[in-house]
């Protein structure tokens, strides 16, 4: 911690880590305490004072304590209980850890035997644990590092000490490890990868060798209590969402693929391989996945608000979602956009963007979810073509459910009619107008053209909405769903008109008006009324050519 006061220095080398503080001054003395809670503060004394001041107090969150969840624990500040055992790990004392004293901490499932096999899973956006007992090699590669640390049975752990352009360098743990706290945000610290027996290893998806956390079935069974009908959350084209409660108090989501989906194994892969490598306070985290005989299920982080449909379109609920909410949710929904098609390693195409495919979280802070259907472009590539159209009517571009066509600036249409829907509280669908059958974008338009926008609001705003940013909100939809695909802002230049009031913006063109008469069907109808989230399904068509 540098300040005006105090200069911190920090020693990193093969043999030790650590930081050491100076004062500044002469003048000034301070002192350091530590009390029996573990919180540490720091003093300090003028000259010519007697009251000695506090400068500063650690941690500054229950979290922050050191080895708060002992040894080969994890701290979630927002979890329940904030204290976990790291995957393949359970509690050393259950009667203790149930009773919230985590200072026994966690010991393997399963011990390591190095003769059998082992190999390690991905522990991401952590602050590394305590170096008490490690290795340091600034020189050798991430691969490197891996078989230097599979040849010691004694080396726990492993990461890049460098984490900058791609990582480098190589970080070994040995014995238990102390002090592990996750991280939130995109400014989150670090990655570790952790050891594991064979048994406890993750399923290996696809040709990049993609490992996940292996969930097993009958924990899964217990979490969702035999997969039980109330314990369902939504329902898609994949199958069934379940909210489950793992023992060690973790809430999930299990996506469970059920076998009359149109959806297989192809679109599991393609889900695991695309999502688990990208990393985002916009998109849902996926914690592991669960294969067992005909058994295929996705393990997600829980958000307990639901699907956005749930609240938008619905009479009550709606209420609960004031305009400033709305408003962060559509800048959420297209950073997580924006993150995909420019920023994450490949160019993502996530192809049905939905208000169902948007969840919520505890504070309502939006995760863009069900990548099943994206498709990845590498290098130049910017567009593509399928002669399968998969998505949802109401928010398919034009030029994509008619030839299959598809790019960025097909998730910014789907972007433009949920920022409407966001909005208007209302489904792109047939809407009735005294004698005039219009769409929602088609009413959009007709009201934009009459200088009547903010007739689109829904009337539960009225109190909380702020009328330029809805008016923004507004034409900056009818921006995303114009007609040609060419015309369409690309994401940074949305992301850019909603974060930015003083720009002025272009004139929307005439919107792209595809809408399908069946896509409100008596099926639909019917999952509303039986589940809480409710998904309007994707659809697959198969397009002779």
């Amino acid at each position: 911690m540098n300040s005006t006061v105090i200069a911190c220095t920090f020693v990193y080398d093969d043999k030790e880590v650590y930081y050491s503080y100076e004062l500044r001054y002469s003048s000034i003395l301070s002192r350091l305490t530590l009390n029996s809670s573990g919180i540490i503060r720091r003093y300090v004394l003028n000259e010519g004072s007697s009251d000695w001041l506090i400068m500063y107090t650690l941690p500054y969150d229950m979290c922050g304590e050191y080895g708060k969840c002992g040894p080969n624990g994890i701290c979630r500040i927002n979890g329940n209980p904030i204290c976990q055992c790291l995957d393949g790990f359970v509690p050393k004392s259950k009667v203790d850890w149930d009773a919230l004293n985590w200072a026994g901490g966690c010991i393997r499932r399963t011990p390591l035997d190095c003769k059998q096999g082992e190999g390690f899973i991905w522990l991401r956006n952590v602050k590394l644990p305590d170096l008490l007992d490690f290795r340091l090699n600034r020189s050798m590669t991430s691969q490197e590092c891996k078989r230097e640390c599979l040849k010691d049975c004694s080396c726990i752990a492993f990461t890049n000490s460098n984490i900058t352009d791609g990582g480098s360098g190589c970080l070994m743990w040995f014995g238990d490890l102390i002090d592990i706290q996750e991280c939130h945000g995109e400014n989150s610290e670090q990655d570790i990868y952790l050891r594991m027996p064979k048994s406890e290893l993750g399923v290996k998806i696809g040709s990049d060798d993609i490992e996940l956390p292996s969930y097993q079935l009958e924990a899964v069974t217990t979490a969702t209590k035999s997969f039980s009908v109330s314990n369902i959350i939504g329902e898609g084209g994949f199958g069934p969402v379940y909210k489950g409660r793992l023992e060690n108090g973790l809430e999930i989501a299990v996506k469970r693929h059920s076998q009359t989906s149109g959806q297989g194994l192809g679109e599991f892969k393609n889900e695991v391989s695309l999502i688990s490598s990208l990393q985002h306070r916009n998109l849902v985290r996926l914690l592991g996945c669960c294969l067992d005989g005909n058994e295929r299920m996705l393990i997600y982080e829980y958000m307990p608000n639901g699907s956005l449909d749930y609240f938008i379109f619905d009479q009550s609920r709606k209420k609960l979602l004031a305009w400033k909410n709305r408003f962060e949710i559509a800048l959420g929904i297209s950073r997580g956009l924006l993150y995909l098609h420019q920023d994450s390693r490949l160019r993502i195409i996530h192809r049905d963007l939905k208000a169902s495919n948007v969840l919520l979280d505890s504070e309502l802070n939006p995760k863009i979810s069900d990548f099943g259907i994206a498709k990845s472009f590498g290098g130049d590539q910017t567009e593509g073509k399928t002669r399968t159209v998969i998505g949802t009517y109401g928010y398919m571009s034009p030029e994509y459910a008619f030839s299959g066509k598809y790019s960025v600036k097909s998730d910014v249409f789907s972007l433009g009619v949920l920022l409407l829907e966001l909005v208007s509280g209302r489904r792109n669908r047939i809407l009735d107008h005294s004698d005039q059958h219009l769409s929602l974008l088609g009413h959009a338009w007709q009201l934009w053209n009459e200088d009547k926008a903010l007739q689109l609001m829904d009337k539960c705003l009225k109190e909380s909405s702020v009328e330029s940013q809805v008016l923004r909100c507004i034409q900056v939809g009818l921006l995303c769903v114009q007609k040609l695909a060419e015309d369409r802002p690309t994401m940074a230049a949305v992301v850019f008109m909603l974060s930015n009031e003083i720009v002025s913006l272009p004139q929307p063109k005439h919107p792209g008006f595809f809408l399908k008469d069946s896509y409100t069907t008596a099926s639909e109808a019917s999952a509303e009324e039986r589940f809480q989230t409710k998904n309007a399904v994707t659809i697959t068509v198969l397009e002779g050519r």
